[in-house]
């Protein structure tokens, strides 16, 4: 294991193989949740940790657990590590707790965490497994908070709406001026698909153009080296 096998890995997950992006994989929280930037960002965190924290466990058991049943195992390492997340959200932050609702034990059943166990930790060592893990999860952390920051703009004028549930002291920001009337759809389910279909767009603009760069570097540096 090197660092750029680890630098690998971590560009995979937060870019190249993005879950929400390229695999679209958890389309249901990540279309629900990112009404605002907190709640996205939120839940990506909780997501994250509980890749990260399952990925490293499904690695280090991997070779004493039996093929035939590892899925049901891998399920329930996922739901103990969800559970501690979900006790310690109702304990530390409990409002935000509740407006996150359902979509935190849901965790459990999210496919982008049983999938990255399956695919990845159940065949490779701890260290890169956590990685990938957490690389993943965070792809997933600011795809939801840029997602939920777009449409929190749009829909509402605002930034950081609810932010009072984790720092009591903070205010949310205002980013439009008081007289923007707001735009209703941002922050509904047609705006979540809109917008992300526009990221989507977004990075593959931003892969085609960065392949081209490639490609057209070495005609480019040929005459001055010869």
């Amino acid at each position: 294991m090197n660092i750029q096998h680890l630098r690998q890995i971590a560009h995979a997950g937060l870019w190249k193989n993005n879950t929400g992006l390229v695999q679209l994989l958890g389309m249901c929280p990540i279309l629900a949740v990112s009404t605002n930037l907190i709640n996205g960002v939120s839940l990506g965190i909780a997501t994250a940790i509980v890749m990260a924290l399952s990925g490293a466990v499904v690695a280090a058991l991997r070779n004493v657990i039996p093929y035939e049943i590892r899925i049901p195992v891998f399920i329930l390492i996922i739901a103990a590590l969800v559970t501690v997340i979900d006790l310690a959200m109702n304990a530390y932050v409990h409002s935000l707790y509740l407006v996150l609702g359902i979509f935190v034990p849901l965790i459990v059943t999210n496919c982008i965490v049983l999938a990255r166990v399956e695919a990845f930790a159940a065949k490779n060592g701890v260290i890169s497994s956590a990685v990938d893990g957490f690389a993943m999860g965070g792809g997933l952390v600011w795809l939801l908070g840029l997602l939920g920051g777009i449409r929190e703009v749009i829909g509402t004028g605002m930034l950081f709406n609810g932010i009072e549930m984790i720092i009591p002291s903070a205010q949310p920001l205002r980013v439009l001026p008081e007289h923007y009337p707001g735009f209703l759809v941002a922050i509904l389910p047609p705006g979540a698909f809109i917008t992300l279909a526009c990221l989507i767009a977004g990075k593959s603009w931003l892969d085609k153009r960065a392949a081209a760069r490639a490609a057209a570097a070495p005609q480019t540096a040929s005459p001055v080296s010869a």
